[in-house]
């Protein structure tokens, strides 16, 4: 099976990397984000997110000065991080096609009560994101869970562009 999340993030170099790129990229960005009202959330995943078994306990946090960037860290000291991102920010045509089995297991009862979040790394020197497998979010019952989307027209790495001023 193809792994889908980014390892868990330890070197610091590319966290630095990832974040100046990100930083940079959405330094005049106007878009609706979430998380705006509180900076951090303790999610519960319905099921370990891929490559984190048995970890479902995860903090989403905002990175301060970098609009659209997020950290996910779980809580049980395993050492286990991610960067997510905001994918309107920076992937506008993203719009994957939600099912009622992508939602409901979070409480959701459509597809605009989840938020949608990718997981972004560094890839030879540039920062690139996973639309394969979005992780959504419902920010009213503070659950989440990764899924993998039928549709092949999204790639598992997609290099981020700058967004629209």
């Amino acid at each position: 099976m193809t792994e889908l999340t980014s390892a868990p993030s330890t070197d610091l170099m590319t966290d630095e990397l990832l974040k100046d790129a990100l930083m940079l990229a959405t330094a005049s960005t106007t878009a609706e984000l979430p998380l705006t009202e509180m900076p951090t959330m303790n999610l519960t995943f319905i099921a370990p997110p891929p490559g984190f078994d048995p970890h479902t306990v995860f903090d989403l946090t905002t990175v301060e000065g970098a609009a659209g960037l997020y950290t996910l860290e779980d809580v049980d000291g395993a050492d286990l991080r991610l960067f997510l991102v905001a994918p309107q920010l920076f992937v506008p045509d993203y719009s994957p096609e939600l099912t009622t089995e992508h939602f409901a297991p979070l409480g959701a009862a459509d597809a605009s009560d989840v938020d949608v979040f990718v997981v972004a790394s560094i890839e030879d020197g540039a920062p690139v994101v996973n639309l394969l497998a979005p992780i959504l979010v419902n920010p009213s019952t503070l659950s989440a869970t990764q899924v993998i989307l039928d549709e092949k027209d999204w790639p598992l790495r997609a290099e981020l562009i700058r967004p629209a001023a």
